[in-house]
């Protein structure tokens, strides 16, 4: 089917106004890199989503989901087919006493500072990290002293045929940086966060120490997507870069960071093509001193 053509289609079923034809990607991703998406939506509804998934399955359209674009390197000839956006535009929230149930769009660090205002505890590691709740979850992300996994009491997710049910948490299957969807193809939609009543002065004085070494340690003046490669067991990714003598190192305008060797930063106009040398050249050079494969932590979609 023509792009144009299921652009017409799309139109039937979601207003035009969240809909965007040929979208740069780089607009999407905090590394601001990217090809154009034939088809990119923001839905703000639920039943939004289910009628673009069964759409797409109908009509064999590939299908993929995005959320804040944080942790997602997207090649420079774009994305074939349509990408559903799930991030600011998909971002209600309910506090009632200890729990949170919120659409899976949110900003974690915006859902870290509602649970400040309420004087909820066990949000406070999550309040600098850059992605979306849905991200979140399906990485299992965490920071210092906590992970997801010890908040997320419930979620609910739709299939690919546009099925909606909940999964308690003992059927998540989290570990580090892991879960069932990584796995299982589901669309995260809402979540059930369960918290601890606590004292606001004491949350807000971790969140502002948290903050304070994330911004001391790490390279948050320049487009990245966070952490590039996954924590080998018993060692740090970072580490193991830096003592490659890899601080530094630079393809096009892909560079390992001089403040924390475990990024890659755009210093301006880095392409995909960059930053995927850039990955391939410090495994090998990694594995070569150390024996280690470092697997990467960034998400890469689209077409080389």
């Amino acid at each position: 089917m023509q792009v144009s053509t299921i652009f017409s289609e799309i139109k039937k079923i979601i207003p035009e106004e969240k809909i965007r034809l040929n979208e740069p990607m780089k607009l999407h991703t905090s590394f601001r890199i990217g090809g154009p998406a034939d088809i990119l939506i923001l839905p703000t509804e639920i039943s939004e989503i289910q009628n673009i998934v069964i759409f797409c399955k109908k009509n064999k359209i590939p299908l993929y989901i995005i959320g804040n674009g944080s942790n997602l390197l997207v090649r420079d000839k774009g994305i074939r087919g349509v990408v559903l956006k799930i991030a600011q535009n998909f971002n209600d929230v309910k506090v009632e006493d200890t729990f949170i149930k919120a659409k899976t769009g949110i900003l974690v660090t915006l859902l870290s500072k509602i649970a400040l205002e309420n004087s909820l505890k066990g949000l406070e590691f999550a309040s600098g990290i850059p992605g979306t709740l849905g991200g979140a979850i399906v990485m299992n992300a965490g920071a210092y002293d906590g992970e997801f996994s010890n908040v997320i009491e419930k979620v609910t997710v739709m299939d690919y045929e546009g099925n909606i049910k909940d999964l308690k948490k003992d059927e998540l299957k989290f570990g580090y940086r892991w879960s069932i969807f990584q796995e299982e193809k589901y669309i995260i939609l809402e979540a059930l966060i369960k918290l601890e009543k606590g004292n606001y002065d004491e949350i807000k004085s971790k969140m502002e120490e948290y903050s304070a070494r994330r911004k001391a340690k790490q390279p948050l003046n320049l487009p990245s997507a966070g952490s590039t490669f996954k924590r080998p067991e018993g060692n740090f990714a970072g580490t193991l870069i830096e003592k490659a003598g890899l601080k530094g190192m630079r393809i096009g305008d892909a560079a390992v960071s001089e403040i924390h060797a475990g990024f890659i930063v755009n210093l301006g106009n880095a392409t995909a093509g960059d930053v995927e040398k850039l990955i391939e050249y410090i495994q090998n050079r990694v594995y070569e001193k150390f024996q280690i494969f470092l697997e990467p932590e960034v998400i890469i979609l689209g077409e080389k």
